[in-house]
């Protein structure tokens, strides 16, 4: 584990990464001996600075939420993120591309919380009652580690490479479909680019979001009613590029669209 100085530190430096859109060099490189406890601690750190500037928490974001990517980052239960008030972006205005430093984006549903979920005790069965409706989302994801050269400790402690959340019109409850059969097919200037099932996400998304809310409720946090909550994407996560327009379609939940402009940057130029 690290000492307190170190992760103050470490959080500086994603800090500084996500205001400039400089990444910075992988903290487990930097810091050999940093582990999840370690990155949570980092994540919260910059947490609270938002927060302090006036941000809200608006839900939250499971990710590697897939036995695929487990394997990949030898771990064996997912992660978790925040999503906060300024990460919610609407499909009527394109998304500026420079804001970001590597962005992504990855196709899933939302949870919309009528009620705060249990904590410790948490179930599938209670996270359908608590759910008020499921929507149509597409998570943009970012890394402020160069190259999205990650480990586990590294996207954990950049808020699980969060970067915002797209909802779409379309809300469905969950007693009138099954959130673990959802097909998903997501379009890129109208071509198909990708395609996945909501079973992809630990058989059952409804199972990642049950995981979360025992999982942060160790940190003494609850997820509260009227927070949204990711549980992990159904489909391989696709690079953005300015100009690009995608639309998510899901099988009996309907469509999300986002558009990303390109960027003007600070002088106006495009420079």
């Amino acid at each position: 584990m690290l000492e307190t100085a170190q992760r103050a530190e470490a959080a500086d430096r994603l800090w500084t990464a996500q205001r400039e859109r400089t990444p910075v060099e992988p903290l487990t490189a930097a810091y050999p001996d940093i582990d999840a406890a370690d990155a949570y601690e980092i994540q919260l750190i910059n947490i609270r600075r938002q927060l302090a500037q006036g941000r809200t928490v608006h839900g939250h974001k499971v990710g590697l939420s897939s036995k695929v990517m487990q394997r990949m980052m030898g771990v064996d239960e997912p992660d978790y993120g925040h999503l906060l008030s300024d990460m919610v972006l609407g499909e009527d205005t394109p998304v500026d591309t420079g804001r970001y430093c590597f962005p992504r984006i990855e196709v899933e549903i939302g949870y919309v919380l009528g009620r705060s979920l249990p904590g410790e005790s948490c179930t599938t069965a209670d996270v359908l009652a608590a759910t008020e409706y499921i929507v149509p989302a597409i998570e943009l994801i970012d890394s402020r580690i160069r190259d999205w050269r990650i480990a586990l400790a590294d996207t954990i402690a950049d808020n699980a490479s969060s970067a915002g959340v797209l909802l779409g019109a379309a809300r469905v409850r969950p007693a009138d479909l099954n959130p673990a059969d959802i097909a998903a097919v997501l379009y890129r200037d109208g071509e198909e680019i990708t395609r996945g099932n909501t079973s992809a996400v630990l058989g059952d998304p409804t199972e990642a979001v049950a995981w979360l809310a025992r999982k942060v409720a160790s940190f003494g946090v609850t997820l509260e009613a009227g927070h949204v909550v990711l549980p992990g994407s159904c489909t391989a996560a696709v690079d953005v590029r300015p100009g690009d327009a995608f639309r998510a379609d899901f099988e009996g939940l309907g469509s999300v669209c986002v558009a990303f402009a390109r960027s003007t940057g600070q002088d106006g130029t495009g420079n």
